[in-house]
């Protein structure tokens, strides 16, 4: 073998390894940016870096207030609570169970519905502790 093609042949060979070289370099380098992608957590986007004309353009930018929206009728009438805090009203235990004292209490707060019946808390001036009744069972005192 001449000396000439025995360079050659070197050649070759090293020109063979810089590309394998370059080829596992790209390979990791895609291999890197997969993993990061893949540590970012689902639904989080990443904000483009903003530069300096993009500032200005912000700074410029006319900002206007909405026009005022109609407020949306409600489909069913709304009603409210027939007692208010402090009114005296006659409680009527319920039937079954246990029997409470009937008679006249105090609203204390209003709490919400329970189905179709407004609820209360009312308290006596005899007893320690207060009661929770349904609008049905409290009359004008």
């Amino acid at each position: 073998m001449s000396r000439h093609s025995a360079k050659a042949a070197g050649r070759s060979a090293k020109t063979v390894r810089k590309t394998a070289k370059k080829s596992t370099k790209g390979a990791r380098a895609t291999a890197k940016k997969a993993s990061k992608a893949a540590r970012l957590p689902v639904g989080k986007m990443t904000q483009p870096k903003m530069g300096a004309a993009d500032a200005t353009k912000l700074s410029r930018m006319i900002r206007t207030h909405s026009p005022p929206v109609q407020p949306v009728a409600p489909e069913f009438p709304v009603r409210a609570h027939k007692y208010h805090v402090g009114e005296t009203v006659y409680y009527t235990s319920p039937s079954f169970g246990r029997t409470a004292a009937t008679g006249s209490y105090t609203v204390v707060k209003l709490l919400p519905s329970e189905g179709d019946d407004y609820q209360y808390r009312i308290k006596s001036s005899g007893e320690a502790f207060e009661r929770v009744a349904k609008e049905s069972q409290l009359d004008r005192a």
